[in-house]
């Protein structure tokens, strides 16, 4: 039996040995391609480095942006170790300058369930209806949060109306805030120094914004803005250099449809007449107005004058009073309108142009 035994076992055993030989081993996994997104379109490298503040993915090797709605990361944006003395926080709210609290107070939504999907009662649904309400008199407690409330406010609409960009509406905010510490804010109107708030903005963000196109959307009047403007420019020392009629230049020539021609003999103009005239104390606009006027005859392109007192937010009376002066500093005649002198000062000024081009290119 023992030996049967084992003649079996020693059978066995070189066909387990052969079964374990005879077994190849098995085959490496191909590696896994990258996913289309990981590899450059351009050049197919791999080598691609995530831009997180621009929100952009762009390859290393040949350039090509390959993503631009990449996920920007708000992570180490908050502070950092210098502002802090400790680890920058990664999380929590933007600031943003434009709200009252700058978009650090908590604010409490209107739950109908809890957290396992199940209906609030209503002892507890009136327990967050006072919280809110709470939480909304906390944010206006003090007199200066509920002056920002309703001034921001202001801000934002005539902002819209005006079509302002974010620079000029935080720009202004700013301005509004530095005369709120200075208490410059005591017995003047709320919508009179936001709109003086504004116009200060748009001249130092060189956005072309009149007084009176403020003024004309405002709720406050034009002697209240004024008094207001001169108390923030006296209060703040904002400094801000006088308005030269050349900022508007391309705002009204745009808006009046005018060729890159007509707005290059404007700016001719304009430096021939700063030469001989003091423009300090004459209305920027006016004065443009009125060589727009002169340049567009000039160039075969006539606008009539009421359409650039619209566009220029002056009267006709504004424009005919610089007419007849300005004709007699730049030299021109004074039948500037009629269509024949026209043509002939159109073509010499054309000749003129040729002659110097020739000169300029020798």
């Amino acid at each position: 039996m023992k030996a049967s035994a084992r003649s079996s076992a020693s059978s066995r055993a070189p066909a387990a040995v052969a079964k374990t030989v005879s077994r190849a081993p098995p085959a490496a996994p191909a590696a896994p391609s990258p996913p289309a997104e990981d590899v450059c379109p351009n050049c197919s490298s791999t080598h691609l480095i995530r831009d997180e503040i621009r929100g952009e993915i762009v390859c290393a090797d040949c350039g090509l942006v390959v993503d631009q709605s990449a996920l920007v990361s708000d992570r180490g944006q908050r502070g950092s170790k210098e502002d802090t003395g400790r680890e920058a926080r990664g999380w929590g709210p933007v600031i943003s300058p434009l709200m009252p609290d700058k978009g650090l107070f908590s604010e409490i939504g209107v739950p109908t369930r809890d957290f396992q999907g199940n209906s609030l009662s209503r002892n507890t649904s009136l327990k967050f209806y006072h919280l809110r309400k709470l939480n909304h008199r906390l944010r206006a407690a003090r007199t200066h949060q509920r002056n920002l409330v309703v001034a921001l406010g202001e801000l934002n609409r005539l902002a819209g109306v005006l079509g302002l960009s974010r620079e000029v509406k935080e720009s202004a905010t700013y301005i509004y805030r530095r005369a709120l510490e200075h208490k410059a804010t005591r017995g003047k109107k709320i919508v009179a120094l936001v709109a003086a708030s504004v116009y200060a903005a748009c001249r130092q963000c060189h956005v072309p914004r009149t007084m009176k196109e403020i003024i004309a959307h405002s709720k406050a009047t034009k002697i209240e803005v004024g008094r207001a403007y001169t108390l923030l420019a006296r209060e703040l020392k904002l400094g801000l250099k006088p308005v030269e009629p050349r900022d508007y230049l391309v705002r009204f020539t745009q808006d009046l449809n005018l060729s890159k021609e007509v707005r290059q003999k404007v700016l001719s103009l304009l430096e021939q007449v700063e030469q001989v005239y003091s423009t300090s104390g004459v209305l920027p606009n006016g004065i443009l107005a009125t060589i727009i006027y002169i340049a567009s005859n000039l160039m075969g392109e006539p606008r009539s004058q009421d359409r650039i007192a619209a566009v220029a937010n002056v009267t006709p009376v504004t424009i005919r009073n610089h007419y007849k002066e300005l004709l007699d500093l730049l030299g021109l005649p004074k039948n500037l309108t009629n269509p024949q002198a026209r043509g002939t000062l159109t073509t010499e000024t054309t000749e003129k142009v040729e002659v110097d081009a020739a000169a300029a290119g020798h």
